[in-house]
């Protein structure tokens, strides 16, 4: 498995794992939650995507009780989490309204939750969820910076950020930003031509991108014709549709990292079948003109 760097500090699995869905499984025992991680080992992904709000802020404890019945597990993968969005469930079940937090008390607080709950004293990459529209960029900056300062994060990143909002952060930050983790799938590719990735790589920035089979939609029938090109490119490779729909993402050269999530072992034994499947220009653009529904101009 191919592992991209994002800073000095830190290297990422080319593939990622995602836990959003960790919490919905039937079976949420520590064995269970382990055998996935051990799974994802074996392919050579190391890398875990969490969010303290994954699974109604539940996720990075039946993380964390894996990692804690594992001794050993923690060092042997990246943890990735976000913290920013305050949703009235959970640890949050007070709020009146779903919100964002940016501020320096909020991701204190989230980041020593994080880690408690984890069970570990460090995570390895911290996101900002959400673009704040109430985002100080000083006092973000500052406390993203003071975390990385002191060992509490290695490094710090933004999720789902236009180029403005990062470049504004960014410049009250001593720390690099990243990377930026966005929506990004053959059924959500705008960022290709809205200047997302373009910004991405002009500072050599890798992006990590969130629902790369467009939340299922992709694997479901609903777009027939996309989805018998997959068919039959992923049976020339001998792979399943859907790694030949992630490997078109890893064929951009911005170096982007899919994360991939699912909660079943024999799809996340998988994952890595992506990472063998080279695609040619002009099978890129048929997947894309087909995307788009027409062909480029």
């Amino acid at each position: 498995m191919e592992r991209i760097s994002l800073s000095p500090e830190l290297e990422l699995s080319r593939i990622v794992y995602g836990m959003w869905r960790l919490a919905d499984d039937t079976d949420l025992s520590p064995a269970h939650v382990q055998a996935k991680v051990e799974a994802c080992l074996e392919q050579g992904i190391t890398t875990m995507d969490q969010a303290d709000i994954y699974g109604g802020y539940r996720a990075e404890a039946i993380l964390g009780a894996a990692l804690k019945s594992a001794p050993g597990l923690r060092d042997r993968i990246e943890i990735v989490s976000k913290c920013g969005i305050v949703a009235p469930f959970g640890r949050h079940s007070t709020v009146r309204i779903k919100h964002y937090d940016t501020s320096a008390d909020h991701i204190h607080t989230s980041v020593e939750t994080s880690l408690r709950d984890l069970g570990t004293d460090y995570l390895d990459l911290l996101l900002i969820h959400r673009p704040d529209p109430l985002l100080d960029p000083d006092e973000t900056g500052a406390a993203l910076d003071a975390l990385v300062q002191s060992g509490k994060v290695r490094a710090v990143g933004v999720s789902n950020f236009r180029p403005w909002d990062f470049s504004l952060l960014q410049s009250s930050m001593e720390s690099t930003l990243v990377t930026n983790q966005i929506e990004i799938s053959l059924l959500a590719a705008t960022a290709f031509t809205d200047g997302d990735l373009a910004f991405l790589q002009e500072r050599v920035i890798p992006p990590m991108g969130w629902s790369p089979l467009g939340g299922g939609a992709l694997l479901s029938g609903r777009h027939p014709e996309l989805l018998a090109a997959l068919q039959r490119i992923g049976a020339e490779h001998g792979v399943e549709p859907g790694a030949v729909a992630v490997a078109w993402l890893l064929r951009h050269p911005a170096k982007i990292l899919p994360i991939l999530g699912t909660n079943d072992l024999q799809r996340i034994r998988s994952l890595a079948a992506a990472s063998e499947v080279v695609l040619d220009r002009q099978t890129w653009f048929e997947l894309y003109t087909l995307a788009l529904g027409q062909e480029v101009a």
